[in-house]
C-alpha cells in the first residue's frame, strides 16, 4: 500500500486544511514569497507535519493540479454519460472546468508568473506535472472515444492531446480574464468549440486527407517536445483502451 492509500481521515483533513492555507497564503503573498514555514505556521501545524504530508511548494501545487483534475473528473461524468456528440461533450467539459476553477481565479494569476517559466516544475509541460497531464489527456480521449463523432484514423491518435493543449489555452484565456464569471473566456469555448467539431468532419471529406496528416505530423512534433521537456516515456493518452472507460460509464 501507498501512503496515499494509507491516510486516515484525520490525515485527509489535516492535509487538505494545509493545502488550503498555502492556497489562501499563495494568493496574499505570492508564491516565491511564501515558506513552508509559514504554511505550518497559518494552518496550526508543525513544520515538520506540514513536510509530511507535503515535501515542497511545489508538491503542494502539484496537489492542487491534481485536486482541480479529481473534481473535473468528478463533474465530467454526467456530460460523458448523458452526451453523445463531441461538441456537447466538449462544451460540457470545459464549462464545467471553468466552474471549478473559478474560486481560483486570484490565485491562478500569482500562479501563472511562476508556471509560465519553461523551466518551472509547476509548469503544465514539466515532468512534475505528468501525472495531472495524462490523466487530463485520458479524459480527452474518453471524450472523443465515446461520442458518435467520425474521426480519421490518424487523427484520432493525436486529438486527445489536441484537445489538452486547446484546453490549456482556455486556461491561459481565463487567466487574464478580468469579466464577471469569465464570461468572455466562456463565448470563447462557446465559439470556437463548434469549429473545432467541423474541423474534425472535414478532416473526412475526400481531397483533404493530405491537410488532415499535416495537422496529425504537427500535432505530433508538438506532442514530441512536451514528452523531451519532462518524460522520456510518450505522454500516452491512457495505460488501457480509452473505449474501455468510456463503456465503463454507460
Amino acid at each position: 500500500m501507498t501512503a496515499e492509500t494509507t491516510r486516515t481521515p484525520k490525515a485527509e483533513q489535516t492535509r487538505a486544511h494545509i493545502l488550503a492555507t498555502a492556497l489562501a497564503l499563495f494568493r496574499e503573498r505570492g508564491y516565491e514569497r511564501t515558506t513552508m514555514r509559514a504554511v505550518a505556521d497559518s494552518a496550526g501545524v508543525s513544520v515538520g507535519n506540514a513536510y509530511y504530508h507535503f515535501e515542497s511548494k511545489e508538491h503542494l501545487i502539484q496537489a492542487y493540479y491534481s485536486q482541480v483534475h479529481a473534481e473535473l473528473d468528478l463533474a465530467a461524468q454526467p456530460v460523458l454519460d448523458n452526451e453523445r456528440t463531441l461538441r456537447k461533450r466538449l462544451l460540457g467539459v470545459l464549462h464545467a472546468q471553468l466552474d471549478i476553477i473559478e474560486p481560483y481565479h486570484d490565485f491562478a494569476g500569482v500562479l501563472f508568473r511562476t508556471a509560465a517559466d519553461p523551466s518551472s516544475p509547476l509548469s503544465p509541460f514539466s515532468a512534475e506535472s505528468l501525472p495531472v497531464r495524462q490523466a487530463s489527456t485520458r479524459l480527452m480521449a474518453e471524450l472523443v472515444d465515446g461520442s458518435t463523432a467520425k474521426v480519421d484514423s490518424q487523427l484520432r491518435n493525436e486529438l486527445p492531446h489536441l484537445l489538452w493543449l486547446y484546453h490549456m489555452g482556455v486556461i491561459l484565456f481565463w487567466v487574464h480574464d478580468q469579466t464577471p464569471g469569465a464570461k468572455r473566456t466562456r463565448e470563447l469555448v462557446d465559439r470556437t468549440v463548434p469549429v473545432i467539431d467541423r474541423l474534425i468532419k472535414l478532416a473526412r471529406v475526400p481531397g483533404l486527407g493530405p491537410v488532415a496528416h499535416q495537422i496529425v505530423r504537427i500535432a505530433h512534433d508538438l506532442r514530441t517536445f512536451v514528452s523531451a521537456q519532462s518524460d522520456p516515456a510518450d505522454d500516452e493518452p491512457s495505460d488501457e483502451p480509452s473505449d474501455e472507460r468510456a463503456a465503463a460509464r454507460r
